[in-house]
């Protein structure tokens, strides 16, 4: 595993439960790579990590993923667009963790704080 797939596993373990981020937010949060190359590692490296907290820019995972993941979205009491009940996607709106701040990988120090939400 290279740096960047470290560095992406640093900040998903960073996400809060009920909070997630887009492939591409933890991109820029890294200021490097883009969505594919978080999607990459997060299919080859995330087993153990909270992998249900990064998402498609829709707020969707994968459809194999899915009814995994609403299993944690539930748990979490997660935003979902549809409610708990039948929601199939996260709410990014009102779910997303404020990834709009310079981070540091490896340095020790947490991610940014939750962006405030509305709604």
């Amino acid at each position: 595993m290279g740096d960047f797939a470290e560095d992406v596993l640093e900040v998903v373990e960073q996400i809060p439960p009920a909070r997630a981020l887009a492939y591409g937010d933890v991109a820029r949060l890294l200021g490097r790579g883009g969505p594919r190359h978080v999607g990459s590692v997060m299919s080859r490296y995330a087993g153990s990590s909270p992998w249900w907290r990064v998402v498609r820019a829709d707020g969707s995972l994968p459809e194999q993923l899915t009814a995994r993941a609403r299993e944690h979205w539930r748990a979490e009491s997660m935003p979902l667009v549809g409610g708990l009940t039948t929601g199939t996607r996260i709410d990014l709106a009102r779910a997303r963790w404020g990834a709009d701040g310079a981070w540091v990988p490896g340095d020790g120090s947490s991610c940014p704080p939750p962006a405030a939400t509305t709604g």
